[in-house]
């Protein structure tokens, strides 16, 4: 799908951020390798084996239980889940994200089109916005306005849709959504919003 392909009528789109503008693990791989560069520093561990365990506990298992798997294989004392969560909020990247090139033309399009460009994304709101700060956005971040679920109440909860109709005068017909959770689903439908799956636009 492209943009060419939705509804002339819709004037604003509403996106979520992980997985549906750039690929998550882009941002988690990354702090990973920041945490094994603190553990080889602090207590003499390698650091390319702690990559490896990181990355592939993410894969296998999912983000929430890596620093569980780390701690039981090397020991580690709880302080360090501390500086774990920390650098999920915090990290100073090496790497840009990059977005879904599929999503930056898609973006760029409904910019040209000079219709409106938002971001209504759940998570911690610090870590949300450190991600934002290290996107490569090719210059649409001056055409974006983001809103952070959980300042509210997370999505599916429909607080933070209802504060953006009402802070831009919008309505509900003339609104689009995207993301790729039943989360992103049950919040359109609880809003009387138009979704559309990322994977539509998404050619991988």
């Amino acid at each position: 799908m492209k943009y060419s392909d939705i509804d002339p009528r819709k004037t604003a789109f509403i996106f979520e951020l992980d997985n549906v503008l750039y690929p998550e693990k882009d941002y988690l791989y990354q702090v990973y390798y920041l945490f094994a560069g603190f553990l080889e520093y602090t207590e003499m561990l390698d650091a390319k084996v702690l990559v490896n365990l990181m990355v592939k506990t993410h894969d296998e298992d999912g983000p929430e239980v890596v620093f569980d798997r780390v701690q039981q294989r090397f020991q580690l004392d709880e302080q360090y889940r501390f500086n774990f969560e920390h650098l999920h909020k915090s990290a100073q990247l090496p790497l840009k994200l990059l977005l879904y090139a599929d999503m930056l033309q898609l973006m760029q399009d409904i910019v040209v089109d000079r219709k409106k460009l938002f971001i209504v994304t759940n998570g911690n709101p610090e870590q949300q916005l450190n991600k934002l700060k290290h996107v490569e956005w090719h210059g649409l971040e001056k055409y974006l306005t983001c809103y952070f679920a959980d300042e509210l109440s997370p999505k599916p909860e429909p607080d933070s849709i209802y504060k953006l109709i009402a802070d831009h005068g919008l309505q509900r017909r003339d609104m689009v959504m995207t993301g790729v959770t039943d989360t992103d689903v049950l919040c359109a439908e609880a809003c009387g919003i138009d979704f559309i799956y990322a994977d539509e636009f998404i050619s991988l």
